[in-house]
């Protein structure tokens, strides 16, 4: 019993080590800085997830601006993807057990931060979208999770999955954004003009 006890704890750690990796995505290269400021006339909006909670549990960003469901990445624990994009308003979701959402009103030729954050879920972790705001973009806490995190970018794989797994995030996006409209809005999270650097 106790060696089934220990091997069974050796495989959570095991999974565990391994959750901050994804089959889907690719850790981007050396010149991930230079690739990743905004191009000319638009914004590059940067998703990080630096807790490890529940990091096993792989969880996906949307742009959902219009009504088609377009795949910013699969943000593992420790890891962070760049996301470039139009100025104006937009509407993002992230996915997990369930789906959550974060207005953003971007202007051009900068860049904005979203943390991916995971809680406990009833079968699996959920996730919310929080941005960070201006003040909070020269505190220690925004200096350890930008360098904690790994940049990835997407792949065919994560194409792919988005592809095979696009009836149950559209059953997602309709269930649960009724219930984060339903919410009164200042609890909805916006990301806002003046949080771009």
């Amino acid at each position: 019993m106790k060696n089934l006890v220990v091997c069974s704890l050796m495989g959570i750690l095991a999974l565990a080590a391994t959750g901050c990796s994804s089959k889907y995505m690719k850790l981007a290269g050396p010149d991930v800085a230079s690739r990743y400021t905004p191009a000319s006339g638009k914004v590059t909006v940067i998703f990080m997830r630096p807790s490890s909670l529940g990091g096993a549990v792989q969880s996906s960003v949307f742009d959902v601006t219009t009504s088609d469901n377009i795949l910013v990445g699969i943000v593992s624990h420790k890891t962070k993807i760049a996301y470039s994009v139009s100025p104006g308003e937009h509407l993002f979701m992230v996915v997990g057990e369930s789906a959550d959402f974060m207005k953003a009103d971007l202007e051009s030729d900068k860049t904005y931060y979203a943390l991916v954050t995971p809680r406990i879920g009833v079968w699996k972790t959920r996730f919310s979208l929080k941005p960070v705001h201006k003040h909070a973009l020269t505190s220690d806490d925004f200096k350890d999770w930008n360098t904690s995190c790994e940049f990835v970018e997407n792949t065919e794989a994560s194409y792919q999955w988005a592809r095979d797994n696009m009836p149950s995030v559209q059953e997602k996006r309709t269930t649960y954004f009724e219930k984060w409209m339903s919410k009164p809005e200042a609890e909805r999270p916006v990301l806002n003009k003046e949080d771009g650097m």
